[in-house]
């Protein structure tokens, strides 16, 4: 059973930072950096690429809306054209920022409201795929499991890599339950690690209402600006290996079967 092992990172801006990046990368396969919109700014992303690519972690653009003051989580109402313009403004960003030091960006992903509006609106998930296909047909998809997304993957010929949201709760559809809700994000370490534990064996995750949901993943994520995100992944990491998992990259992943 082989698995990546994820965070979002690069999340600081200037002198403030968020997270330990460079203690999250010792235990990823993956990461997705912000790109300037919700969070991150060149610095920051050259460093975070340089400290991935020094440990072989896959380096992926995580674009968001403009919205720094709400770190990317508030609802901005955006033309689709306009939208897809920013898309490939934060591809372009980190991809050349990777490119001069000497690496390849592998995937990309959605974040926060931006990825929880794709994920459930099919026009604009075609809208945004579309130019991210344009953009380079060869990057993957990182996304929370999404009927929307994987449709418009399929019609613009890009692979999509569902990944399992370790910390988060979801609905009867497999969509993230909005952050509003009460215990939609996990805090307890214990119950996080349970989820991960009956998702690797059981190919399953229990949804907010109760009713258990199969899923088979191909990617576990961390959010790397939560408090004691480094031990928790620490954590999930003994628990794969435990199991006889490996951690491996995302782009090393997608040819071989599905674990479970």
């Amino acid at each position: 059973m082989d698995i990546d092992l994820n965070a979002d990172l690069a999340e600081g801006f200037g002198p403030w930072l968020m997270g330990d990046d460079e203690a999250l990368l010792d235990v990823l396969s993956s990461a997705n950096l912000a790109c300037g919109f919700h969070a991150g700014d060149p610095l920051i992303m050259l460093r975070t690429v340089r400290l991935a690519l020094a440990r072989n972690v896959d380096i992926g653009a995580h674009v968001g809306f403009p919205d720094r003051q709400g770190f990317g989580r508030r609802i901005m109402h955006i033309d689709g054209a306009e939208l897809a313009a920013m898309v490939i403004y934060q591809l372009g960003a980190l991809d050349g920022i990777t490119r001069s030091a000497g690496g390849r960006m592998t995937h990309m992903s959605f974040h926060g409201a931006l990825g929880n509006m794709v994920a459930a609106d099919q026009g604009l998930a075609e809208i945004l795929v579309r130019a991210v296909a344009e953009f380079d047909p060869r990057l993957l998809i990182v996304s929370s499991s999404s009927r929307a997304i994987e449709t418009a993957a399929a019609d613009w010929g890009l692979r999509v890599a569902t990944t399992f949201l370790a910390d988060r709760a979801y609905d009867d559809d497999g969509l993230l339950v909005p952050r509003k809700l009460p215990d939609s994000v996990i805090h307890d370490e214990g119950a996080v690690i349970e989820r991960v534990r009956r998702m690797l064996s059981r190919d399953e995750v229990v949804a907010y209402s109760g009713k258990p949901l199969t899923m088979r993943p191909r990617s576990i994520l961390l959010h790397g600006d939560t408090p004691g995100a480094v031990d928790l992944a620490r954590r999930i990491r003994r628990e794969i290996e435990a199991l006889g998992g490996r951690i491996v990259p995302v782009s090393r992943l997608l040819d071989r079967p599905a674990a479970g």
